[in-house]
């Protein structure tokens, strides 16, 4: 499919609206970034962009989301991200922000570096537990991350040359 080098930008929807993560769509998102950087790079930093920009991952619960772009543009595409203040579903805005958690070189490694990253958030939760029932939950959910083993898509992972 793509030869080109790609970077993989794991980013979280930050809202206060408990609605937002119910509407989030992959073109929501993906129309939202494109807007923030037409607007912070003009014209020639949204073409730049574009060449093979994508949302490659997307979830609503966890309001985790993965986009893809061209190795040499990602710095562009990152500067933007915090310029997202809304996203916009059949006919709702709802505000928010993207805030970028890891930028990598494979979807691998940037689902490995979720896997930490749920890890700590669910150890800061254990923490703040008030009952039993609570804590056996979490420590369940914390047992439960890990990586499992899928074939990876043609294209997706021949730029492994780790994380910049």
């Amino acid at each position: 499919e793509l030869t080109l080098s790609c970077r993989y930008v794991l980013c979280e929807v930050v809202s206060e609206d408990p609605r937002c993560r119910q509407c989030i769509e992959d073109r929501a998102v993906g129309l939202a970034v494109k807007d923030a950087i037409g607007r912070v790079h003009g014209d020639y930093g949204l073409a730049c962009c574009s060449i093979s920009f994508t949302v490659k991952y997307l979830n609503a619960y966890t309001g985790t989301v993965l986009l893809r772009c061209r190795k040499d543009f990602y710095r562009l595409l990152c500067s933007a991200l915090p310029f997202v203040r809304q996203l916009e579903s059949r006919n709702q805005r709802y505000p928010c922000s993207l805030r970028t958690l890891h930028v990598g070189g494979t979807i691998r490694t940037c689902q490995k570096f979720l896997i930490q990253y749920n890890r700590r958030q669910l150890l800061m939760l254990l923490q703040n537990c008030t009952n039993e029932e609570e804590r056996r939950c979490i420590q369940k959910s914390l047992l439960s991350c890990s990586l499992t083993e899928e074939q990876p898509q043609s294209g997706d992972e021949d730029d492994d040359d780790g994380i910049e």
